[in-house]
């Protein structure tokens, strides 16, 4: 059973660090700083998710547990509220999403 409990934790573990990766990368690839906020604020909600669980896994049922479901509670509201203010302040700044050329889009039908 403990095995079991290892490999659930590990796997929980090592997907959010995967998530953290795709979103590093996400911030260093993405065109415009709107389309980098979103790849940032929702891989790190999904990263974190991921990570706390692993970590709830190998701490077991103990207040330990409950601190880290907590953690996950706030985290699960504040970080998209934080990602929204950003996009909303930088808006109201003048900073303009950047648009795709019409040569560079798909075609419509």
């Amino acid at each position: 059973m403990e095995l079991a409990i290892d490999i659930f934790g590990w796997l929980f573990i090592l997907t959010g660090c995967f998530f953290a990766i795709v979103g590093a990368l996400g911030l260093l690839r993405l065109p415009d700083v709107y389309t980098r906020i979103h790849s940032a604020g929702v891989v790190d909600t999904v990263a974190s998710f991921f990570l706390l669980v692993g970590f709830s896994f190998y701490a077991g049922f103990s207040l330990v547990t409950v601190k880290l479901l907590l953690i996950l509670v706030f985290i699960f509201f504040t970080s998209p509220t934080a990602t929204n203010a950003l996009a909303n302040a930088m808006y109201s700044q003048g900073i303009k999403p950047a648009l795709v050329d019409e040569e560079d889009s798909p075609s419509k039908p």
